[in-house]
């Protein structure tokens, strides 16, 4: 018809083909969209512009609902544009709407997986067993490559928590507000600051929970959680608000830092929660 806008292109042939079983191997970005939509013709060529910056990151892909209404409903798509990542075969994430540029980079960096997810899986590996040193040389070379990668900032801070904690901070102030790192960071933060105890024991207070709270700092520093946790109970039964209450946010900065599954949170978190509230 004359004056018809041509379809936009990257539209599927077969979606199991070309979205499902693509994306186990590649990230696909999905594109459900209408030719009589308006906000999806404002949104196309932003997607197709971004898929041509990516270097083959992603691959974009069209659903046009109007041909594949079958799969607006598998899909649930109430509204359009409706753009989902899928990721070994499944949404990953999604955003509804015709979001401006700015916030669809912003949404593609913390929805995408890492290309180098193999490597920072491996350094926080390294963290676990106690291999600080490994660990930060290989998260290192991932912000290199990687500056925005707010997993592999906090994971090194977790490093130079135990090698160099004076540099945990400007370290980590980058993702401070990250949503999903942003608490971590700040635990690291604050077990930075108790660390750096560990070598000026002289600036506590003098108290009788100085030598257990120094004791902390240390077992700290090494990464010795357990024996750590048992230190901070030992200051708040003596004194909850020592040196402003230290031990409280040393202590909540572990189970933070670990996790409240994680072994050693799960064998304190009682003795922690009833010194903090007794």
């Amino acid at each position: 018809m004359e004056g018809r806008q041509r379809p936009m292109s990257h539209e599927i042939a077969d979606f199991e083909t070309d979205v499902t079983e693509r994306s186990r191997s590649l990230p696909v970005l999905v594109d459900f969209w209408a030719e009589w939509c308006g906000p999806c013709r404002l949104l196309g060529p932003v997607l197709e512009r971004l898929a041509e910056e990516s270097a083959g990151r992603w691959a974009l892909a069209k659903v046009d609902t109007e041909r594949h209404p079958e799969l607006a409903q598998r899909y649930g798509i109430m509204s359009i544009p409706n753009v989902k990542l899928f990721v070994d075969g499944e949404v990953a994430d999604e955003f509804v709407g015709a979001l401006p540029e700015p916030e669809v980079r912003r949404w593609l960096e913390r929805a995408l997986p890492s290309p180098h997810a193999e490597a920072l899986a491996e350094a926080r590996a390294m963290l676990a067993r106690g291999e600080y040193s490994p660990a930060a040389e290989r998260l290192r070379a991932v912000l290199a490559a990687e500056p925005r990668n707010a997993g592999a900032r906090v994971a090194l801070g977790e490093a130079l928590l135990h090698l160099a904690p004076e540099t945990v901070a400007e370290t980590v102030s980058a993702v401070l507000d990250d949503p999903q790192v942003g608490e971590k960071a700040e635990a690291l933060e604050t077990l930075a600051r108790v660390v750096g105890l560990a070598g000026r024991p002289s600036e506590l207070p003098e108290h009788g929970a100085r030598a257990r709270m120094t004791a902390a700092a240390q077992s700290i520093h090494s990464g010795d959680y357990g024996p750590a946790l048992e230190a901070l109970v030992d200051v708040l039964g003596q004194d909850r608000e020592y040196a402003g209450g230290i031990a409280r946010e040393a202590g909540r900065a572990i189970f933070v830092l670990l996790g409240m599954h994680h072994p050693i949170a799960e064998r304190h978190h009682r003795a922690f929660a009833g010194a903090l509230h007794a």
